[in-house]
């Protein structure tokens, strides 16, 4: 029997395989996929972290001193490449997981090889974005455009000259519609559901360390001088069409799973008129889209900015109270009878960044699963 396996390459696995590499214990990691980090190479062009640098690195090894704040998707790759070697995690690409159950001592894995192992310790680290969300509209077989999901967006360039809608307004629908404008292209946004808005800096500093710091103050002083703190940055968004949510960001994200939309500079673009706010689509046509309110917009490109599925409850037999509303497994830390199986990077629920999470997460982990 494998004393830990680790499912998933990305930031998650190599957190955990990093502690456990520097503690000198012994572990498996298997990836689906043929590169570490798959997910991150796969990212369009121009998308850099939200998070700081600081905050945002993997266990025992921060960023180069050279990287800027705000690293991009190439260096984060780079990064991410070079933790696996420092560490000399060498997962087994192009196996990924089919089915895990419960046995007597430990755990029992089914490949997608048809290969079956069994573990003591099995931490899933095969992340949020695994499957995207798609829409199917009343007429959709009608339009006569095309349909792609994030996921597949890398640049403007097949964009141009073409009227685009894009549906949603979270981070990556927010920043796919900014780069779209930037370069020229006719581009609406579609946004079925109110909305949490907030600066990436302001007067020169990251608003999450600002965060940080306002959510320790009492009596919920640090989310009212949040939301007043929007208020003065962005003015009253209403007027341009952006539905924004009444809620603070922590509570919006409890109970509909939904992060704040950093901006990057769409709201600049919405109140320049280069991307226009519309609401939900009810149904499409040959040249467009019917919106529920009854206006019809053309288009000839749609991205759906829609999220993404983690598929676990397919792949892990566990029974109700071990998920969350949203399909989630909680707690990190697995107990009782399913000792020794654990989760990382599912945890979206803490404002400051899913990297951040993990860092901590996986030393909980650790100290789980390591020799006393």
């Amino acid at each position: 029997m494998i004393k830990n396996i680790i499912i998933g390459a990305g930031p998650a696995g190599l957190a955990i395989a990093g502690r456990l590499a520097n503690a000198g214990e012994a572990f498996e990691i298997i990836e689906k996929t043929n590169q570490i980090a798959s997910k991150w190479h796969a990212h369009y062009d121009r998308l850099a972290l939200h998070t700081v640098k600081d905050l945002s690195h993997l266990p025992h090894l921060p960023f180069p001193a050279d990287y800027p704040v705000y690293v991009p998707k190439d260096k984060l790759v780079a990064y991410y490449e070079n933790y696996a070697a420092h560490f000399k995690i060498k997962p087994r690409f192009g196996v990924g997981l089919e089915k895990i159950y419960k046995i007597k001592n430990g755990w029992q894995l089914t490949l997608d090889n048809g290969e079956i192992l069994e573990a003591e310790n099995v931490i899933v680290c095969t992340g949020l974005n695994k499957t995207p969300k798609l829409v199917n509209w009343e007429g959709q077989e009608n339009f006569k455009g095309d349909i792609s999901h994030a996921s597949l967006y890398k640049n403007a360039e097949p964009f141009l000259g073409k009227k685009t809608i894009v549906v949603g307004m979270g981070n990556t629908g927010a920043e796919i519609a900014l780069d779209l404008a930037l370069a020229g292209v006719s581009v609406s946004i579609s946004v079925r559901s109110p909305i949490i808005v907030v600066p990436r800096d302001l007067f020169g500093s990251p608003v999450q360390l600002t965060a940080k710091k306002l959510e320790k103050l009492p009596f919920g002083l640090g989310d009212w001088i949040g939301a007043q703190t929007r208020k003065l940055v962005f003015g009253n968004l209403a007027k341009y069409n952006v539905p924004v949510s009444h809620e603070y960001p922590a509570k919006m994200l409890r109970e509909t799973g939904k992060s704040p939309t950093i901006d990057l500079g769409t709201i600049n673009q919405i109140k320049k008129g280069n991307i226009k706010v519309l609401g939900d689509i009810k149904a499409l046509h040959a040249g467009g889209a019917y919106l529920v309110n009854g206006d019809f917009v053309e288009a000839e490109k749609i991205i759906l900015a829609t999220g993404y599925t983690s598929d676990l409850q397919k792949q892990i037999d566990l029974p109700t109270s071990a998920w969350d509303k949203f399909g989630l497994p909680t707690p990190a830390t697995a107990y009782g009878e399913h000792k020794g199986l654990y989760f990382l990077g599912y945890d979206n629920y803490k404002l400051g960044g899913l990297l951040g999470t993990i860092f901590t997460d996986s030393a909980l982990i650790f100290n789980k699963i390591k020799p006393h």
